[in-house]
């Protein structure tokens, strides 16, 4: 490639705006590959967290056991043992308060399971909106970097007296460079971003299952 058109040479020739442009989707760029990874490792760690809690809670043991161990626990037991502590919480507690009150019985810790799901879904959905954001957002970023600098190579060429392809297509060059960093940070950003929700959505069912089938364990244990 020839030096004056390459990548770097029309980065650094490009019109201010289409600067500001190109650093803009950097900044964008960034970020998102740093949430990117953020949110892999952290649903990565949340999908076999819970995998091991449930093969615990599926062992043959007391659910009076299984509690204690959890809450004495010093180490992270992931967002289904918390959603297992609250439920199992709420239930005790109303059955040493009102123990003549099964409708409370169950009520109660299916409330408290489905709060602390609520919770962990907020944390483990943080941060996906902004994926979802700039990658929607960048690709028109870039493309407004590569119009203005398209009109700016045009404008130059009013004080051009014949008009040629060498002389209109660095400008232009420098100006499509935009729409590709805007298509290197958007592109990413989409596929992370539905890859994660797919993820989520995953474990939400797996949460919404537990919390039906250990309210079904609590009823039969409230009669």
């Amino acid at each position: 490639m020839d030096k004056e058109l390459s990548i770097l040479s029309m980065v650094v020739h490009a019109s201010l705006i289409v600067q500001l442009v190109m650093a803009t989707l950097l900044m964008i760029s960034i970020v998102s590959w740093t949430v990117i990874f953020r949110k892999l490792f952290a649903m990565r760690a949340a999908k076999a967290l819970t995998q091991s809690f449930e093969d615990e809670f599926w062992r043959d043991r007391e659910l009076a056991a299984l509690y204690q161990q959890t809450r004495a626990s010093k180490k992270d037991n992931g967002p289904l043992a918390r959603i297992f502590l609250g439920g199992m919480t709420e239930f005790l507690r109303i059955r040493q308060q009102n123990p003549g009150d099964p409708q409370g019985l169950m009520e109660g810790p299916r409330r408290a399971m489905r709060a602390a799901c609520q919770r962990e879904m907020d944390d483990i959905d943080s941060n996906l909106s902004f994926l979802a954001t700039a990658g929607s957002v960048s690709p028109y970023i870039g493309l407004f970097g590569t119009v203005w600098g398209i009109m700016n190579s045009f404008r130059g060429l009013a004080n051009v007296h014949q008009a040629t392809l060498s002389a209109v297509a660095p400008g232009i060059a420098e100006a499509l460079v935009a729409t590709a960093i805007g298509l290197f940070a958007a592109i990413p950003a989409v596929v992370a971003y539905n890859r994660l929700t797919a993820d989520s959505d995953r474990l939400a069912n797996r949460f919404e299952t537990f919390i039906e089938e250990f309210s079904n364990i609590l009823q039969r244990q409230a009669r």
